[in-house]
């Protein structure tokens, strides 16, 4: 009985073995390729269960198909259109797009890959820095060198299997050569600036100053001008008045204005008046000349 199983129990083994070897698993972040007696046979790229010739007819080799990134190790050096050196540290995101012709070009490892990118990434920034100046790098048109970075090296990767997908620059940063310099003169033209806008602003100062003095000058001149027209109208119709009153009756109007003298000037229980009681002053204190006219 055993003699039998033994033929049958080795038969199922190999058989295991041979289907085992025949099917192979593509997960979600790899991608495959079917190679049949060292030529590629076909691309995997969807995950998966699939089925192959046992080796050494076919054999299948993976490769990762996940964004990567490759950030360099230092900055690069890199001249602007003032041969001036600034150092960039930049980043790129890539992944493998066609398999086949990735593995052409480099075979299962990424490190070709890497190396070739990086090549890329700094031919391009030279070709985007090197006819810009330090300002526009820095600040104006950092975006733009960034597009014409990513361009340049997306078309040029086509070849090579692989798609760009992002191109950063991190930071720019001036050479110790000629940071000190740079800084100097962006410090001469901060102080330039702002000595402009200060004498900007005196001016503009005096010129408010001047128009609010002659506003204030007008504002006075044109108020005293019509206080005076209103005590000349004033005095001239109190003048009428008293006229008018005078014509009226004239000894009254005196008997009245020698009360407003008295009242004047005997205000204050201080006050102390040397005159002749005989002066015109006291002629209305007389028994004759208080007596109403006829």
């Amino acid at each position: 009985m055993m003699q039998r199983l033994f033929p049958a129990l080795i038969a199922l083994a190999i058989a295991l073995a041979v289907l085992s070897s025949s099917l192979f698993v593509v997960k979600e972040r790899d991608m495959a390729l079917v190679f049949a007696l060292g030529e590629v046979k076909e691309s995997v790229t969807a995950p998966g269960l699939y089925f192959k010739l046992p080796p050494p007819f076919q054999n299948v080799v993976f490769l990762d198909k996940r964004l990567q990134t490759i950030e360099s190790k230092e900055p690069e050096r890199i001249q602007t259109a003032e041969k001036k050196n600034l150092l960039i540290d930049s980043y790129v995101k890539w992944r493998i797009e066609d398999p086949r012709l990735f593995y052409v070009t480099f075979g299962a490892s990424d490190r070709g890959a890497i190396e070739r990118l990086q090549a890329q990434i700094r031919d391009a920034l030279n070709a985007a820095v090197n006819v810009r100046t330090v300002k526009e790098v820095v600040s104006d048109q950092r975006d733009a060198i960034m597009r014409e970075v990513l361009n340049s090296v997306q078309k040029r990767a086509e070849a090579l299997g692989v798609r760009v997908v992002d191109v950063r620059l991190r930071r720019i940063d001036f050479a110790p050569e000629i940071s000190e310099s740079v800084f100097r003169r962006m410090e001469a033209e901060r102080k330039q600036e702002a000595n402009r806008l200060r004498a900007t602003g005196a001016a503009e100062s005096e010129r408010i100053r001047a128009e609010a003095d002659r506003q204030r000058e007008e504002l006075i001149a044109d108020a005293y001008a019509e206080a005076e027209a209103i005590r000349g109208t004033g005095e001239a119709e109190a003048a009428d008045i008293y006229a008018k009153a005078y014509s009226k009756d004239p000894e009254f109007y005196r008997f009245y204005r020698s009360l407003e003298a008295y009242r004047n000037a005997f205000g204050s229980s201080n006050d102390t008046l040397v005159i002749s009681p005989e002066s015109e002053f006291f002629r209305f204190w007389k028994s004759d000349a208080a007596q109403p006219a006829n």
